[in-house]
């Protein structure tokens, strides 16, 4: 039986069985919810459906264009609602990434007068629980925008009962401790070397050595820290990679389009992170999230020419 589930904004975003959609795709702001309604089309096959904003002062900074990253945010709500409500695992466990593999076609970004829905085909290979809660899942992702091929993605995610989370993070599995002992961002890198407008959306600040830079982690960025998390979220971690892509490039301008990254362990909000660039072709950069001397994510960035060029 096909389940469809509509999200209606004058209804103060109340999905069937008094579920708050904003909780379900782990928001606060209701404006950053994108999911619109989703359905079931066979077994662990989903459609979600969600609605790019017209105007979006991070995700599409350039008026001509969404950014890559804003598919990653859709399917990171769309698997987040499917897990809640699909699959019933309980709203307050703990999930996480492990490994995500994105590719975007370009010419799908362009802002245009294109309808702004994009439907994602999401069908989970894997749905593993474990005896003592735990889940893990793998999702494969096909999303298109107006009939056209938008981008695909594979997702391997998991989710962790508060007991077995608080386990794993220990002395920081408090959300508010962590997020409070954040430390203070040092002074952003030239935005427009990173494909950015305002230094408050630049996650990259200098250092003395060419390719490296510290993490800049800026909680009063409501669209990365949309409320307080015990870690530094991978979305984070992806846009730092994107504007690291785009600073080995410069002053060529790219579009950061494919992503395969591996999550290998949470990186913490109390010590430095650094983020390290190693060109392999033209188009092609190898980064790495470096935490305590540790990797703690790695990522594979593939860009495009500018869309202007």
């Amino acid at each position: 039986m096909t389940t469809a589930v509509h999200w209606i904004p004058e209804a103060d975003h109340i999905m069937p069985g008094n579920a708050d959609i904003k909780r379900l795709v782990r928001k606060a702001d209701a404006f950053e919810v994108l999911v619109r309604d989703w359905r079931e089309v066979g077994d662990n096959e989903h459609v979600v459906t969600v609605n790019w904003p017209a105007e979006h002062d991070f995700y599409r900074p350039e008026p001509d264009a969404y950014g890559a990253l804003l598919f990653t945010e859709s399917l990171r709500q769309g698997l987040a609602l499917l897990s809640h409500t699909a699959f019933g695992i309980p709203v307050a466990h703990r999930l996480g990434w492990e490994r995500l593999r994105s590719t975007v076609a370009p010419a799908a970004l362009r802002a245009g007068g294109e309808t702004r829905f994009v439907d994602m085909r999401i069908t989970h290979s894997e749905v593993s629980r474990r005896r003592m809660g735990s889940t893990f899942l793998t999702a494969h992702v096909e999303a298109t925008r107006n009939g056209r091929r938008l981008g695909t993605a594979e997702v391997r995610y998991n989710a962790h009962p508060g007991a077995i989370y608080d386990r794993l993070r220990g002395s920081h599995a408090d959300a508010v401790e962590a997020f409070a002992r954040a430390l203070p961002p040092a002074p952003p890198v030239a935005p427009t070397l990173v494909g950015r407008t305002n230094g408050h959306d630049v996650t990259l600040a200098a250092t003395d050595r060419p390719g490296l830079w510290q993490l800049r982690v800026v909680t009063s960025n409501t669209v990365l820290y949309d409320h307080p998390h015990d870690h530094i979220p991978g979305m984070v971690l992806l846009e730092a990679f994107s504007q690291a892509a785009q600073a080995v490039a410069a002053p060529r301008r790219v579009c950061p389009m494919n992503f395969d990254t591996t999550f290998h362990r949470y990186v913490e909000f109390d010590r430095p992170c650094w983020i390290e660039a190693e060109p392999i072709t033209r188009y092609d950069v190898r980064l790495s999230a470096v935490q305590d001397g540790g990797v703690v994510a790695s990522c594979i960035v593939t860009s495009a020419p500018h869309m202007g060029h």
